[in-house]
């Protein structure tokens, strides 16, 4: 995919699992996003606070605040944020987590995925963001 253009976009990692979180900043950082990684909710909400992103990438499912916490909290302290939001998990999606995803209207990137879903999804979600 070539259309994918990071030059001047920052973007923020949500994800408790180093290995994990490494890929997306490499991945991400060659197409030119200076990325940053939060490795749970409460060091985001700090970076947050700090920066703007053009896109939040959030894990789900982490230890001190969950990434549906974080949502929560972006929805009412950073509402145009809330909408640069991407989840996502590895769990096996119960139906609360497709409730939340769902009503969310964000954009889901279930793990392990490919390199080139990351890229498809963090395209798709930043032209989303730009219409």
């Amino acid at each position: 995919m070539n259309t994918l253009d990071g030059i001047g976009k920052r973007i923020l990692v949500v994800e408790d699992e180093p290995s994990l979180a490494d890929m997306c900043r490499i991945v991400l950082t060659r197409v030119g996003f200076e990325v940053e990684i939060a490795v749970n909710g409460r060091m985001a909400q700090d970076m947050i606070e700090k920066k703007q992103y053009h896109l939040c990438l959030i894990d789900i499912r982490m230890p001190k605040m969950s990434g549906e916490e974080l949502y929560q909290w972006l929805q009412k302290k950073f509402p145009k944020m809330a909408n640069r939001v991407v989840f996502m998990t590895g769990s096996v999606i119960d139906g609360e987590n497709v409730a939340f995803v769902g009503q969310s209207g964000r954009q889901l990137l279930l793990k392990p995925f490919t390199l080139q879903e990351l890229r498809a999804v963090v395209e798709a979600a930043l032209k989303q963001v730009e219409k």
